[in-house]
Formats: structure tokens, sequence, C-alpha cells
């Protein structure tokens, strides 16, 4: 611990709690439009096509699933795989920027499919999957048996792969799309927004980075990190990189130092913040959520203790089946599903009548604006089967 850290002031978990839970627009509803909480958020989590709908309700006041859905049919908002490989929808500002900026990560992926691609000019195949998805989007299966029969000897899979690796593919509508179904088809961001992406290499390296590989050079990543401090700050720097799935974040956080306030937590582990952001009291009222599976609130930060319990680690999930998530007083509080006509709620504990008449009151307010028109009970009782 560095001697200014040792001086910084120290934030309990239940002020880190508040704060995040304030830049996550979860400590109040915020009035912002679906495309700003979009963007403000750096992006939802969307392996699945509801969750960004379910985030969003439970962020913002007015909210209904049209205003999201119709942002995506006019290509303002994308779905498209960035931070730490997964699916998020993202605004189309922000697929041209982020996306480049996790490129290490994508291409370092790609040593784990090596074995299916030898032989394989990656060069070759990104140039030949761009001409496929731009001529009319295809579908992850319609790519690989495209690229197969250029490379008939490599993995199948791993050829798509490798061209989801190497080139911004988007989600085209209808898939993402409120109220409607399509299969996931691709084609790449510029096609589909009509704009270039910021192709110029960054200087950040993926996780576990290859001592044979350079450290890449470019642009800096610092309007990112003051842009991530602002929707899950504070935090440290490992915790940036456990958002993005890179590492090498240090540099830009030392640039930023002097621009920066510092903390650090219970376990001196040091802490950035911008400066005029809002810490609120950790006694400051929290009211229940209900969040989507994947939700960025849990999985943006090494140290998840600020929102997960550490009695309730990986009680979210099971085995490969993830479960949509109920916030009690601001920390994970038990999961939930929708079955049939019923809100099945499981508190991981006893909940007090007056916080079971808060979740009921939310539950019928996040019904209401993203089922209006159908009627639902809501049971406690048992989501994860024992």
């Amino acid at each position: 611990m560095t001697k200014t850290t040792a001086s910084a002031p120290v934030l309990s978990p239940r002020a880190l709690n508040r704060a995040t839970l304030d830049r996550q627009l979860l400590l109040r509803r915020s009035g912002l439009s679906a495309k700003a909480a979009v963007g403000h958020l750096l992006g939802l989590q969307a392996q699945n096509v509801k969750p960004p709908y379910y985030a969003l309700a439970a962020r913002l006041d007015g909210f209904a699933p049209e205003e999201l859905s119709e942002l995506m049919a006019d290509r303002e908002v994308v779905r498209i795989v960035t931070m730490r490989s997964t699916i998020h929808t993202h605004t189309a500002e922000d697929c041209l920027t982020l996306r480049p900026l996790v490129q290490p990560a994508r291409d370092r992926e790609l040593i784990n499919f090596r074995k299916g691609l030898q032989g394989v000019d990656l060069d070759r195949l990104a140039a030949l999957a761009r001409e496929l998805v731009e001529a009319e989007p295809r579908t992850m299966k319609q790519l690989r048996e495209a690229l197969l029969t250029e490379w008939p000897d490599a993995d199948p899979q791993a050829l798509a792969i490798a061209a989801r690796c190497k080139l911004p593919l988007v989600q085209v509508t209808p898939r993402g799309l409120w109220g409607r179904s399509g299969q996931v088809a691709l084609t790449t961001a510029q096609h589909w927004l009509g704009r270039p992406t910021e192709l110029s290499p960054t200087e950040l390296s993926p996780t576990e980075p290859s001592p044979t590989e350079p450290t890449p050079t470019g642009p800096t990543p610092d309007a990112t990190v003051l842009r991530y401090l602002a929707a899950f700050g504070p935090a440290s720097v490992k915790d940036m990189q456990t958002w993005a799935g890179l590492t090498r974040l240090r540099d830009a956080f030392e640039r930023l130092r002097p621009r920066l306030r510092i903390f650090r937590d219970e376990n001196g582990v040091e802490l950035f913040d911008l400066p005029d952001a809002s810490r609120p009291a950790e006694d400051t009222p929290a009211p229940p959520r209900f969040l989507p599976e994947f939700d960025n609130l849990l999985l943006s930060h090494a140290d998840r203790t600020r929102v997960v319990p550490k009695e309730h680690w990986g009680r979210s999930w099971q085995g490969n089946q993830a479960y949509c998530t109920l916030v009690v007083d601001g920390f994970l509080a038990g999961v939930w599903k929708l079955t049939g006509d019923t809100l099945v709620v499981e508190p991981f504990d006893r909940l007090t009548k007056a916080q079971q008449k808060d979740v009921s009151a939310e539950g019928q307010r996040m019904l209401a604006t993203l089922h209006p028109g159908t009627s639902y009970d809501i049971r406690f009782g048992t989501v994860v089967g024992r």
C-alpha cells in the first residue's frame, strides 16, 4: 500500500453499495431516455432478448419496452459481442468505439481455437466473412457452411467463431425486438450502421496476455475509464479490468490520477472515483429491484461484495442456468421467475413483512411496465429446484 493510499478515506461495503446503485440508476428511477441510459451504463448485458428490457424497467421512470425496441429497429442501438466476450446492447456510437477497444481480447480468444484453425489464413477468413455477411445477413450455421467450402479440413465451429472475433458482427433485427421472434443473423457493424468503426488499436491487452505478443499502441482508453467510473465507481483498476475482460489498465488510471479522487476499501484496495460524483450516505434507503439474469450490476467488479453478500455468492445460477435476481436493501437477496400467470420470488433469507410488501409492490410495477394488461399473481416460493 502506498503512502497516498494509506491516507485515503475508507469506504465501507455499504457506502460502495449506495454509490454503485446510484451510478447504476437503481437507487431511484431516472428520467433518462432509454438511449441515454444505455449510453450512461456503457451497454446492457444481452445474452438473451429480454434482459435489456428488464434492466431498463428497473432503472427508468416511465420506461416502455417499445422505446428500446424502436431504437433497435431504427439502428440506434445494436446487439454485439463486446465486454467479457458476451453480447451487449450498445448505442450505435458505443458499438463503433467499445468494440475496437476490446479487440485485443477477441484476438486472444482465438488462441483457444487454434487447433481447429490450422492452415487457415485469418486475414483471408475475415475478408471472406465480411463479403458474405455484407451481401446478406448470415446465421452462424450459414457462415460455418460457407467458410467450410474454403477450408474443408478446419473445424466448422472454429471458423464461425474466428469470423465473430475478427469482425464486429451485430445481430440484425427482428432479433432483439420486444414481442418479436427471430433467429440470430449477423452482419458487420459498419454495414448495418452505415459508418466505420474506430479501427485504431488501443494500448490495452487481453486477459492473460501472451509474452510473445507486443503491446498494441494507439489511442488511450482514458475516456472509457472516466465513463466506467461514472457508471460503476468508485472502483479499482482490477474492477474495470473485470468489467472489460482486459488487463494493463493501470497506466490509464495513473494518467488520470491527478483528476480523480482516491479512496480505499476496508481491505486497503485503492479505489478511484470522479471528484464530483455522487456518493450517498450508506444509510440511504435502497428500494427492492427485479433484475434480469447477468445484470452488469453483479458482474462488473473484481470484488462483488459491494452487491453480493459472501454467503450468497453463486446462488444466482445453477450449473449453466442463470436466474433473474432480486435486490433488497441494495444487495442480492433472491431470485425470481415468471411461470404461467405467476411471478415466483425466492428470497435467500427471511424478509420482514414490510420488505415483502415492498417487493410485491415493485413486482407489480415491473409487471405493469413490461406486461401491461396481463394479470399475474405474486408468490413467495421456490425458484431454484433442490
